[in-house]
């Protein structure tokens, strides 16, 4: 199973353990 999600204008396909970074937002969340 995995998710797409996107941040910062980028999309990131994760799978369920998978570590990933992400850029730093301006503001916060």
């Amino acid at each position: 199973m995995y998710a797409i999600i996107e941040t910062g204008g980028k999309q990131y396909k994760v799978a369920e353990g998978d570590i990933i970074k992400v850029e730093k937002l301006g503001e916060e969340a």
